[in-house]
């Protein structure tokens, strides 16, 4: 029989149910129990109370899963996204009501001028991936990519409902954010958020880091395939492809590719949910954090096959329940089972990342469980 990995880190008593849920999501692993390496971190009014790690890093056993362990997150790093976007509004530098097109006017082309940037961080601008296939190489010719993505029409009419997309919300977003700060997300992540271990384009001196993903036992659901979920999920050249870990890990994707640890997601999270605070200063103003949370469309997704409200670039709690009991508690998931989410009732954050996935594509139930146990303790 195989034993429980030893679980490293910190949990007062009043959230051992916590721990608790943490060892059931080894314990409760239909396969490779020895094989994965998680962690779970927990913010209360900006204060880390739960930190908790076990198990390895890389599958053949020989490097323990620590405290300095990055983590590929995937989606749940456009919870970071979201935040940067955030603070160019905060700054007067974006308007979540003005036309994309007023700042770049590129984007404008075909149709898609009239979207607002609030309509494109809560998938509302039609363009979920590429309408042709595509070489999966172009992704990392950031120049190409853009051109490609500005050229293209949208799928569906603008502004009528959200069809997520995996990959294009980085290059857009990312692209907005820099013509309006000046920087790379990835290097104002670094330089506005000091002392973070989380990373947009991953310096190469870290990737022995890395710790290495066990990918999921069978495909996700996506429901009834149609074009948009094929463009967005299944088309050649929907990710990234071709150029092996070293320059995915490399290149700056805010939408898939941030790295990091769970403690320092959950405490850039406190942000959203300890008024706009982080370690003592202002981030964000309550109007902007505000105008963040909000909802901005609510429905059936066309690509994700459920009902979502989002926010500008938040999943918001409403309807999902997988980011506590609050409905106005805001995060995202990323593939295989990460998420990174925020409560602003409660004044909580957390974050849970791990290496073995699961094919859920939103709200994996071993990170649901951790946040119910978090609730009990609070």
């Amino acid at each position: 029989m195989t034993s429980l990995p030893d679980i490293h880190g910190v949990c007062p008593p009043r959230f051992a149910a916590v721990k608790d849920a943490f060892a059931a999501n080894f314990t409760d692993a239909p396969e490779g129990l020895n094989e994965q390496g998680a962690r779970v971190s927990v913010c209360v009014g900006g204060e880390v109370v739960v930190d908790l790690w076990a198990g390895w890093a890389d599958t053949a056993k020989t490097v323990p899963y620590g405290e300095t362990t990055l983590t590929p997150v995937f989606s749940a790093g456009k919870a970071v996204m979201a935040l940067l976007i955030a603070t160019c509004v905060e700054r007067g530098l974006l308007d979540y009501e003005q036309p994309v097109a007023s700042y770049w006017p590129a984007f404008g082309q075909a149709g898609k001028d009239a979207i607002t940037v609030g309509q494109m961080m809560s998938h509302q601008a039609g363009l979920p991936g590429f309408d042709t296939a595509e070489d999966p190489a172009i992704w990392f010719d950031r120049a190409a990519t853009l051109a490609r993505l500005c050229a293209q029409a949208p799928m569906w009419a603008p502004g009528t409902g959200s069809g997520y997309s995996p990959i294009v919300i980085g290059y857009l977003a990312g692209e907005l954010f820099r013509i309006v700060d000046g920087r790379t997300m990835g290097t104002a992540l670094r330089e506005d958020f000091p002392g973070l271990d989380l990373w947009i384009g991953l310096p190469e001196a870290e990737h022995g880091r890395v710790a290495q993903m066990r990918k999921p036992s069978r495909a996700v659901d996506l429901g009834v395939v149609d074009t948009i979920k094929a463009a967005a999920f299944l088309d050649r050249g929907s990710a990234p492809g071709g150029r092996g870990s070293v320059e995915w890990r490399t290149i700056e994707l805010p939408s898939a590719n941030l790295h990091g640890t769970a403690k320092d997601l959950a405490r850039i999270m406190a942000v959203v949910a300890d008024g706009g605070m982080l370690d003592g200063r202002t981030v964000l103003s309550p109007g902007v954090r505000a105008e963040m949370l909000r909802e901005r469309i609510h429905g059936r997704d066309r690509v994700l096959p459920f009902d979502i409200s989002w926010a500008a670039g938040l999943m918001r709690n409403e309807g999902l329940h997988i980011f506590g009991p609050n409905p106005t508690a805001a995060g995202h998931c990323g593939w295989g089972g990460s998420c990174a989410f925020a409560d602003p009732d409660a004044r909580v954050s957390g974050a849970y990342v791990m290496t073995r996935q699961s094919p859920h594509l939103i709200g994996d139930p071993r990170a649901v469980r951790l946040v119910e146990a978090v609730y009990g303790g609070m």
